[in-house]
């Protein structure tokens, strides 16, 4: 027998979505036995998966304590925080959300934070460029400064609200309503 012949006869590891048995089989291997070295659970549970397969389907959606739904607005306002302090720290940013997976978070912030950061910032000039006078000589978007008040700004700053507020009413800065928008409320 050469090498690829006992290759093929090897077990052959499932790929694509779960299914309801395998859910069932992996919930009920880990009542009785506890988690332990992923790669012999699975063998031992009889799934025809990897490790790394089973891992993370128990971590992000088996799991009794994974909390399900949508991000509120204060867990989001803790991930701009946190993610501002920590940057892509995934896993310690999720220790501060209870039942909320780090890969959720990661995913909840590239999909819908990052993104609406990106699409505001052409905006924020514009808006702020129109609310000043003609003789003032701040200039939101100059170009040759960073705007200590913008999303771009807190994301590189190690310290979020290090920077004080604005004292003078025609100051321009970013608030909540500039970064969150309906479709947040709505779930979409």
């Amino acid at each position: 027998m050469d090498k690829n012949t006992s290759n093929t006869q090897e077990v052959e590891v499932r790929k694509g979505p779960w299914t309801m048995e395998e859910d069932l089989i992996l919930i009920n291997y880990i009542a009785n036995h506890g988690e332990g070295v992923w790669n012999s659970l699975a063998r031992s549970a009889g799934l025809k998966r990897t490790g790394k397969s089973c891992r993370l389907r128990w971590l992000n959606y088996l799991r009794p304590d994974v909390r399900r739904g949508n991000i509120t607005p204060e867990e989001q306002l803790l991930i701009m925080e946190l993610h501002a302090r920590w940057g892509n720290r995934w896993s310690k940013i999720a220790r501060h959300l209870p039942g909320r997976t780090d890969n959720e978070i990661k995913n909840y912030w590239r999909t819908r934070i990052q993104k609406q950061i990106k699409q505001a910032e052409p905006f924020a000039n514009q808006n702020c460029t129109l609310a000043h006078d003609a003789s003032t000589s701040h200039a939101c978007g100059a170009k040759d400064e960073v705007d200590p008040y913008s999303p771009a700004y807190a994301m590189s700053n190690p310290e979020p609200f290090a920077t004080p507020l604005p004292t003078e009413s025609n100051d321009c800065f970013w608030s909540m309503e500039d970064l969150w928008f309906p479709q947040l409320f709505n779930g979409d």
